[in-house]
């Protein structure tokens, strides 16, 4: 059982018990699609920050949308890649997450659906990503940082590589929330935090790694976990991450190989949290952690 480590422990409880309940519908024999609806609805209730506008795009022939704060300034552009383990999540999942980040930054803030496994493997999804960035960069709307939270985090981080190597313009700073990004999972925290993470569970990540991957790509391969890759020559690097995070080690590595690169990269562990803990609003390192990335935002 996972210490109420919150500075607002009713709110951390009545977390608790909102994951528990979804995670037993999700182990309870549910289809697929199912699952998907069904973290839609549990992320994406009540959807937060009214105030935002919302207006639906295509981007490289993919479904997405732009959230603007009132007053925002939208020439200031931030992609944002959902997470959801490479088989669910979607703009919807995330639109309460994307247009607080909006409030916070001042910034527009664009979400897209990328394709998702089983239905489409590696290289599916990190395809998508890099093809709605270069379409941004050819408008002239060059993103002034990629955003991603756990499995989106690595599709960021590998949207940056892929741009430097392709000699696009880049981005000025990569922002990562529990990212995800080495799928051989060799890290401590995923044993040591295995018990204490009240959101995910290593089988899960395993279970879901080897879905999107198949048979054909080796976990370590730096095109799927671009932690293990040239990290050489991207921009400035801010992770947020839960100390009860078991992907934790993932924001450390990164730290350690970028940091040795290119120097830039400014890691903050956020006591007790679990993984991805900012989608919950109701706890306030979830707003705490929002406040400080839209200041590390507005000062770029």
């Amino acid at each position: 059982m996972a210490e109420a480590l919150s500075s607002d422990a009713p709110a951390f409880e009545r977390v608790r018990a909102r994951i528990e309940a979804a995670t037993s519908a999700w182990a309870a024999g549910l289809t697929l699609a199912e699952i998907r609806d069904s973290f839609e609805a549990f992320l994406g209730a009540g959807e937060g920050a009214p105030e935002v506008r919302r207006t639906p795009l295509t981007l490289a022939g993919l479904p997405a949308c732009a959230f603007d704060a009132p007053g925002g300034d939208a020439p200031r552009v931030l992609l944002y890649c959902h997470g959801g383990g490479f088989q669910i999540g979607s703009i919807r999942s995330h639109a309460g997450l994307m247009a607080r980040i909006a409030l916070a930054s001042g910034m527009r803030v664009i979400g897209f659906d990328y394709r998702l496994a089983p239905e489409h493997r590696f290289p599916a999804a990190h395809d998508d990503a890099f093809a709605v960035y270069r379409a941004l960069v050819e408008a002239g709307e060059t993103p002034l940082a990629l955003v991603g939270d756990s499995a989106g985090g690595a599709l960021a981080l590998g949207t940056a590589v892929r741009a430097r190597d392709a000699g696009l313009a880049l981005p000025k700073a990569l922002v990562l929330l529990s990212p995800w990004l080495d799928l051989t999972m060799s890290g401590e925290s995923y044993t040591a935090l295995a018990e204490k993470d009240i959101f995910s569970r290593p089988e899960q990540l395993k279970a879901m790694a080897r879905t999107y991957l198949g048979r054909d790509t080796r976990p370590d391969d730096p095109a799927a976990s671009p932690v293990k890759g040239d990290l050489s020559g991207l921009p400035s690097v801010l992770v947020h991450a839960g100390g009860h995070d078991i992907t934790l080690d993932d924001s450390h590595l990164l730290a350690r190989r970028a940091g040795e690169q290119s120097g830039r990269v400014e890691v903050e562990v956020f006591p007790g949290m679990c993984h991805h803990f900012q989608v919950f609003e109701e706890l306030p390192e979830a707003a705490a952690s929002l406040a400080r990335i839209g200041a590390f935002l507005r000062a770029l």
